[in-house]
């Protein structure tokens, strides 16, 4: 019998009213998003759950994101969900770090909530990201590497499909070269700053400082980092690998297909959208991907 493996979404999945429907069902889910308000310092829950400016700004748009993954993921536990490993797309990981007991989750939102802020006020202008459809990462690679200024593959997400990252020149010229080697698109991001870029290794250095003073414990199950595609099962390791993960690249493809090789048969994707699902079916049609973003989701997943 396979593995089941709990994944969690990044940023762009967002969109106000996620999580509503636990939040309004579940009385451990309103606890979530109320430890998340007081540890950030925000109503957390008006962020995800009404129409406003701010859910799509960074340093609001990563405590959001996680407050509704945590939230689903505890009400998912109570009823017994379980899972063999865990990993999670850019701030996804912090949704795996809760679900393999790393930290707690108070810590995780303090954390998140600060990231957030790093990387938005790390390079406010002049930065820029851009998908890249149709070229394999070691092509997209070599492309960047021999572009002048600071341009390098920010996330790795499936065959084909790759997001290139770094100051707004050196992307907007890779993004011709791409194209002139047989990309199909270069798509320009609407996004607030150059992340997962050398550009942002400040705002790794802030994150890390504050990981220095933040409990953190042995993984209760393996899970999976974006910064080197691999189970982490060692506490002392947690800390180094999410302050690169702010400016290293998001190896989210191989981190699926190293899953794969290892059993698991089986993706739970907890939290809005169904973007990892999407790419798994780039990765691997025979995987069973499932979604659970809503209470109807989560009775379909009890069922099966």
């Amino acid at each position: 019998m396979g593995k089941t493996a709990f994944v969690f979404p990044g940023q762009g999945a967002q969109y106000a009213g996620m999580g509503k429907d636990f939040y309004e069902t579940y009385e451990t889910a309103r606890k979530v998003y109320d430890l998340a308000g007081r540890a950030a310092g925000l109503d957390v829950a008006q962020l995800c759950f009404t129409e406003n400016d701010k859910l799509n700004i960074t340093e609001y748009t990563q405590i959001a994101m996680l407050a509704t993954e945590v939230a689903i993921l505890k009400v998912m536990e109570e009823l017994g969900g379980k899972a063999d490993c865990c990993a999670g797309l850019s701030l996804g990981e912090y949704g795996a770090l809760a679900a393999a007991g790393v930290m707690e989750p108070a810590d995780l939102f303090r954390l998140i909530r600060s990231r957030g802020i790093y990387m938005q006020e790390a390079y406010p202008t002049g930065g820029a990201m851009t998908a890249v459809l149709g070229l394999d990462a070691e092509t997209v690679g070599r492309i960047c590497e021999e572009t002048p200024g600071t341009v390098s593959i920010a996330n790795d997400n499936c065959p084909g499909q790759l997001v290139i990252s770094g100051e707004e020149e050196a992307v907007t010229e890779a993004a011709r070269r791409l194209l002139e080697s047989g990309a199909k698109r270069c798509i320009p991001l609407k996004v607030s700053g150059p992340f997962h870029s050398a550009l942002l290794k400040g705002a790794g250095e802030k994150l890390g400082r504050e990981l220095e003073n933040t409990a953190v414990r042995t993984p209760g199950i393996p899970y999976y980092c974006n910064v080197e595609a691999a189970q982490v099962t060692e506490a002392h390791r947690v800390r180094e690998l999410l302050t690169r993960q702010v400016y290293c690249t998001v190896r989210w493809r191989e981190t699926v297909e190293r899953m794969l090789a290892e059993g698991v048969d089986t993706f739970v994707e907890i939290g809005p959208g169904k973007t990892l699902s999407g790419f798994l079916r780039r990765i691997d049609r025979s995987a069973r991907a499932v979604n659970v973003e809503t209470v109807e989701d989560l009775i379909k997943w009890r069922e099966s």
